[in-house]
């Protein structure tokens, strides 16, 4: 994938970096060569003085970005069994480089998050100081559905959420729309498709210098907009999704949200049935995953994020889940281990163990103070 890299001319000589992300046909996945090349533009931007903004999009009707390329690290997973593949251990470094750069940005840093926001398209969405969605956006973190695990820094967001609703989503994957991402505070400012020229034309000619001129001009254009936005769904549904995962044994959240299924909430019976077809070894690492990041920094989170990615591709239920959800497509993935009573205590602490020798790829993450 290729990104579109453009400087557009702002008022007393500043520049306006745009960048798209350019394979509309893949819904904008990230491949190891487009993390490299946003991450290089973005670090360029930052410290060239002309440049006063930056807005981050994706080409395409149907996504800003739906997520990594797990297709192509699937594959090198598959070919080489209870091992860490190359292509593994650098994009889950670079790209949660990358994410940790996006939430230090020094400067505006606007994104579109249009259509479909999933997987690594939330990283770099919730890494945006000005994060704008859409009466089309559907957000998610879909990964437990193919043997992962939320990351991209949710651990850090997704633990940022009212209640137990960074829980929920987590372990069910269950898709948010515009309004629920502002409700959630997992957005800022909700626009219309229609709207993006107006707002590249009003950055154009905007007074950077003015402090409170870009909070102005996305507040003018969202008051013209709110009247489309959807309605949310979660947030009101909170008190009750809280009670249900009201347990200390994931066992005994799980079991509640699976009776759900049964029940009169047509949402709550989706989110049963996505919870029904995940992997056991997720959702049990999600569970410690969020309880361990309570009270982290970004960094600690996104290192610990790695030493968990490089472990599900060694063990192989992400391979197994992608092969079936997105590669054979037969939708029955062969989990090693098919229920959560399966999952043993030894192998989930292992996959919080480093599995490589020497200092930790991300050692050198710093979070500003």
């Amino acid at each position: 994938m290729s990104l579109h890299i453009d400087c557009l001319p702002t008022g007393r000589g500043g520049l306006l970096g745009v960048t798209s992300l350019a394979s509309p046909n893949t819904l904008n996945a990230l491949t190891l060569a487009s993390v490299r090349q946003l991450d290089q533009q973005l670090r360029a931007w930052q410290a060239d003085p002309q440049i006063v903004g930056v807005i981050l999009r994706g080409q395409g009707s149907k996504a800003f970005c739906a997520g990594g390329d797990v297709r192509q690290l699937a594959r090198e997973c598959l070919a080489s069994p209870a091992q860490v593949p190359e292509l593994a251990r650098q994009f889950f470094a670079e790209e949660y480089r990358l994410n940790h750069l996006l939430h230090h940005f020094g400067k505006p840093l606007l994104g579109w998050g249009h259509g479909h926001v999933l997987g690594g398209g939330m990283g770099l969405l919730q890494g945006c100081n000005r994060r704008i969605v859409c009466a089309d956006s559907r957000l998610g973190m879909p990964e437990t559905a193919i043997g992962l695990f939320p990351d991209v820094a949710a651990s850090w967001f997704l633990n940022r959420i009212p209640g137990r609703l960074g829980l929920f989503l987590a372990l069910t994957g269950s898709p948010l729309n515009a309004r629920d991402a502002l409700d959630l505070g997992l957005a800022d400012y909700f626009l219309l498709d229609s709207q993006q020229d107006a707002l590249l034309a009003g950055l154009q000619t905007l007074d950077w210098q003015q402090a409170n001129a870009l909070p102005g001009l996305l507040e003018q254009l969202q008051a013209e907009a709110l009247a489309h936005c959807p309605t949310g769904q979660w947030l009101r549904r909170r008190a009750q999704i809280d009670a249900l995962l009201d347990n200390a044994d994931l066992a005994g959240c799980v079991t509640a949200l699976l009776a759900q299924g049964e029940g009169d909430d047509p949402l709550l019976r989706e989110a049963a049935t996505r919870l029904a077809g995940a992997c056991p070894l997720s959702l049990a690492l999600c569970w410690q995953q969020l309880h361990h990041a309570r009270g982290m920094s970004l960094a600690d989170c996104l290192r610990m994020e790695y030493t968990l990615s490089q472990n599900c591709c060694r063990f192989g239920e992400f391979a197994e889940g992608v092969r079936a959800r997105l590669l054979d497509k037969d939708q029955q993935p062969r989990w090693r281990w098919p229920t959560l009573q399966d999952v043993p205590d030894s192998v989930l602490a292992s996959h919080f163990q480093p599995c490589w020798s020497g200092a930790h790829p991300l050692a050198d993450l710093q979070d500003q103070p």
